[in-house]
């Protein structure tokens, strides 16, 4: 009865087509790829459904020619597949062979080989000065200065101080750069610890997530409230996994970066940037839409790039802002001077730090020359949410030469340093670190010379830190005078003291300014303050001087005598 009812071909094509979808569909509900022209995946995916349904109409159809069976003298059997010499199974195998050919010749007239100058074309760099366009800084509260490595520390330990969360959820290890109410923050959703863990918790969802201060280095967990738990999530299983239920939703689109955010009230969003290629048919990828998808209910919103909200900070992430400079710094003078003179080729060094200017996030990284990497030649900010760029043509050691000159200034201690961000003192260009120990805490802040790498001060706050630094630059010959915070003013001594601080001399002043107040002055004894040392009661001095992580106490960057 069952041979009799496979061979109706009628039924043998149904089972057939029934059998493809089925696959099909399986194999798009777990890959999810794009169906777009502009993806290698779409085309990827039509090649194996065209193989598929070759196989499965020779087993259905035209069994009986599909394989070959040939017994040998011998006793074994070898198996011979033959259905490709049928007129389905040659015009199938043609289709497979045409989209492979277009996947083929489509990255090839896609690639930098034929389109170079298309590739350097991609981004539009302004040329900046350093000294009049970055802001002045005395107070370092503006600067991410921890890394994501020393935050996702921070933010496991919080949770564990939970231990109705802790067992049921873990940190993403996805920290995002946020600028929230105008302070840095890295913050993380909690995700599902395993699938047995996501089936209790399915229908309240993840109760909350976790915001790390990336200036004052402490995290806190943020609940949300009761009902209005994030259910779609990376860690999420079937229609409540977050991909699946984007791609279910927009088909079509080609999903690059997603980051998980919060608003200003602190609702959570995902934040997915959408892709389509500016070259070809698959080259340089760059971001053309922006979803904002809604993780709580599921809802979501396709915005065009000029209708990003204010509140949203990463829609380009710095690995692509990083690329898109490099095409243009590699690719502007032809793509054979790329490989072979490489004439004015430039590229950004292998990593980058966050700035917080005009309340967005901005990628930092230095620019080296492709011939020498030992030094940078510039450095450029790249628009975390509109993909604006800013060059600084500032010649000086590259990051990683500026992360060891800080690690050497406290070799005994073996702290690591983190990436490093970009800082303005008294208008000389500085990088500004911090410095871990090796449980990944951050135990000291650097400052380090851009130009002149040498100049190296370390604290155990950011204000003594940039204290120290600024009091180097002085002694170095660098005027300080016009620093955010600085002053100058004429004073009369009250009293005067040497104190032995830390292994060398610190000089104590107690002076009276003119309008009657009462201040506290410092600075190292060194040569530069011998002539204190004829100073007493009674006398006058003006004094240069900026703030300290004491307020009643300034530090002196410069003094003459009356």
């Amino acid at each position: 009865m069952k041979a009799e009812f496979l061979k109706n071909k009628y039924v043998r094509l149904t089972l057939a087509l029934l059998c493809f979808v089925l696959i099909m569909f399986a194999v798009f509900y777990i890959f999810l790829p794009p169906l777009n022209i502009y993806s290698k995946g779409f085309w990827v995916y039509l090649i194996f459904g065209t193989l598929l349904l070759t196989a499965l109409l020779g087993l259905f159809m035209y069994r009986d020619v599909f394989m070959q069976v040939n017994r040998a003298k011998n006793g074994k059997t070898s198996y011979k597949i033959i259905f490709q010499k049928t007129l389905p199974g040659k015009i199938l195998l043609g289709i497979a062979g045409g989209f492979l050919a277009i996947l083929i010749l489509g990255a090839i007239v896609s690639s930098t080989l034929f389109n170079a100058r298309r590739y350097a074309g991609v981004i539009k760099v302004s040329d900046r000065d350093f000294a009049t366009d970055m802001p002045r800084t005395n107070e370092i509260t503006n600067i991410a200065l921890l890394d994501t490595e020393s935050a996702a520390i921070l933010g496991t330990r919080k949770l564990g101080e939970l231990s109705d969360v802790v067992s049921q959820f873990v940190v993403s290890g996805s920290y995002r750069q946020i600028n929230y109410r105008s302070i840095p923050k890295k913050v993380a959703s909690l995700e599902y610890d395993g699938f047995f863990k996501w089936l209790n918790n399915k229908d309240s969802g993840v109760p909350g997530y976790i915001m790390v201060d990336a200036v004052n280095n402490y995290a806190e967990y943020v609940p949300l409230p009761s009902g209005e738990g994030i259910r779609y999530t990376e860690s999420a299983y079937f229609s409540q996994d977050l991909e699946r239920a984007l791609r279910f939703s927009y088909p079509t689109k080609i999903f690059g970066n997603i980051s998980f955010e919060v608003d200003e009230s602190g609702k959570p969003y995902y934040v997915v940037a959408c892709m389509r290629p500016k070259v070809g048919l698959f080259g340089a990828m760059d971001v053309s839409e922006v979803i904002l998808f809604d993780p709580v209910d599921g809802t979501h919103t396709l915005l065009a790039l000029d209708e990003v909200p204010s509140w949203i900070d990463n829609v380009y992430d710095g690995t692509l802002a990083c690329e898109k400079y490099d095409w243009q710094g590699k690719l502007a003078g032809g793509f054979f001077n790329s490989i072979f003179a490489k004439r004015g080729c430039k590229q950004t060094t292998d990593d980058f730090g966050y700035l917080m200017l005009e309340d967005d996030v901005w990628y930092f990284t230095g620019v080296t020359s492709v011939s020498d990497d030992a030094s940078n030649i510039g450095f450029i900010l790249s628009n975390a949410r509109t993909g604006e760029y800013k060059y600084y043509a500032v010649n000086g050691a590259e990051e990683h030469s500026a992360m060891g000159a800080a690690e050497g200034e406290v070799q005994e201690k073996r702290y690591t340093a983190s990436f490093p961000a970009l800082v303005n003192i008294a208008g000389e260009p500085s990088y500004i670190m911090v410095l871990k120990d090796d449980n990944g805490l951050v135990k000291l802040y650097a400052l380090v010379n851009v130009e002149q790498y040498n100049i190296v001060a370390t604290g155990e706050t950011q204000a003594e830190a940039i204290t120290a630094y600024t009091r180097l630059l002085s002694q170095a010959g660098i005027d300080t005078s016009d620093s955010t915070s600085a002053r100058s003013e004429t004073v009369t001594v009250s009293d005067i003291r040497y104190l032995s601080v830390s292994g060398g001399t610190r000089v104590y002043i107690t002076a009276v300014a003119a309008s009657g107040e009462e201040l506290v002055y410092r600075m190292e004894f060194s040569e530069k303050a011998e002539p204190l040392l004829l100073v007493g009661a009674g006398d006058r001095l003006t004094v240069a001087s900026i703030p300290t992580e004491d307020e009643r106490i300034r530090e002196i960057l410069d003094f003459t005598l009356e």
